[in-house]
């Protein structure tokens, strides 16, 4: 009976082309013959062995990095192994996205989920990572992210499946192939805050008494960061803009600008940038992922070249979106209304692509009524908030749940 049940498994492939035009929402196609496990305020994810799976284990087969139809999956009982397979002991997290695990801010969507249930199943960490992209095999994560998970759970090891062209089963497996899916927000926060104090630790940052600061004249410090960035979507003119905040900082006493480039800076020095930011101002990009490392409540001002409105469809409201599940205020954006016109204006696709990696102009009566608004608002918090709340919310904003 053990030989047949070795030689019955049947391996289907990872990604179900039936599902390409709606690969994103309701039944996905990856793993397309399974059904997810929902919990009430959580996201959908598949657990193996479980008893949705009768027991069984999970097991891939396959590592092409460009077609996601060759590489496949199963499910085997653990005395009935497909031959050859090789058995992965421990606690294996999968993550299967639409974008991919390099870029900041896609790569933390994809993140969150595995995060919160760990959080919920007492801390569990993973022995390693499988990644996919449209179930094409991904061998690593982006320096970034690696280093936020790093943070939260250790040593981390993406798996190649380079120990022969064999089945990997897995001891145990979590796998998570929506992002964000249906976690609420509530839920989102709880992560963000998690990860903003796991980061601060690994960095070793101690932000205790952040937010109470004053200056010699017993004025509160408020610490304004222009995060800048080169190449596409950087500012044409960044001395005028810098010149601009400079003006509206120095009119409050207080106020302290940092100007900083956002490729110049390493992982800690990223977290130690925005942990002590109140007010971040940058072009459109994923620089502006680092929001998560701020307390919560802190602002964020973004700017986009031409053309963005109109053709970028909803991803342009990314960091709308990260700022509200990690519990920052976003002070709304800036839409360059000046440069070159799209040559085909009929097809927003065209037009996105062409001014996708444009750079970002300046209208200084605009940015510094801007400036001037979101930094008296800051101070008048600051100076209205007694002190016992600041430090309740200090404490919430670095409490580490694992």
């Amino acid at each position: 009976m053990t030989e047949e049940l070795k030689t019955s498994v049947t391996f289907l492939p990872l990604i179900d082309l039936r599902f390409r035009e709606t690969a994103t929402t309701g039944h996905t196609w990856f793993m397309s013959s399974l059904n997810d496990t929902l919990e009430e305020n959580e996201t959908e994810h598949l657990y193996f062995p479980s008893k949705a799976s009768k027991g069984r284990l999970l097991c891939f087969k396959g590592r092409d990095i460009r077609d996601g139809t060759k590489n496949s999956y199963a499910l085997a009982w653990r005395g009935s192994l497909p031959e050859s397979a090789i058995l992965l002991e421990g606690l294996t997290f999968v993550s299967d996205t639409y974008y991919n695990h390099e870029n900041l801010w896609h790569g933390i969507c994809a993140m969150t989920p595995l995060v919160r249930w760990s959080m919920k199943n007492e801390c569990l960490k993973p022995a390693r990572w499988v990644l996919f992209h449209w179930g094409e095999l991904r061998l690593k994560m982006g320096s970034w992210l690696q280093q936020l998970m790093q943070a939260s759970f250790g040593k981390v090891k993406v798996e190649g499946f380079d120990r022969g062209d064999v089945p990997y089963c897995f001891e145990k497996a979590i796998v998570m192939r929506h992002d964000l899916g249906q976690i609420t927000r509530e839920n989102k926060l709880k992560v963000s805050d998690h990860l903003r104090c796991k980061a601060r630790s690994y960095c070793g940052l101690n932000p205790a008494g952040k937010g109470t600061e004053t200056n010699e004249r017993g004025f509160p410090i408020i610490r304004l960061t222009l995060l800048m960035r080169r190449g596409s979507r950087s500012f044409k003119n960044a001395t005028a803009v810098s010149d601009i905040f400079a003006k509206e900082c120095a009119r409050v006493e207080g106020c302290i600008l940092h100007i900083v480039q956002s490729e110049d800076l390493s992982f800690c020095d990223q977290v130690k940038v925005l942990t002590n930011t109140d007010i971040v101002a940058s072009p459109h990009g994923a620089q502006l992922t680092n929001m998560l490392f701020m307390d919560r409540e802190s602002s964020v001002m973004e700017f986009f070249p031409k053309g963005w409105l109109e053709n970028a469809g909803v991803g342009q409201y990314a960091h709308h979106w990260m700022a509200d599940q990690s519990g920052m205020k976003h002070q709304g954006a800036w839409w360059d209304p000046i440069g070159k016109d799209c040559p085909s204006p009929q097809d927003h696709l065209q037009c996105f692509l062409f001014h996708k990696d444009g750079m970002v102009g300046h209208n200084e009566t605009y940015f510094a009524e801007w400036a001037r608004r979101v930094i008296d608002q800051v101070r008048l918090s600051k100076v209205g908030q007694p002190s016992e709340d600041q430090a309740k919310q200090q404490h919430d904003s670095k409490a580490c749940t694992c």
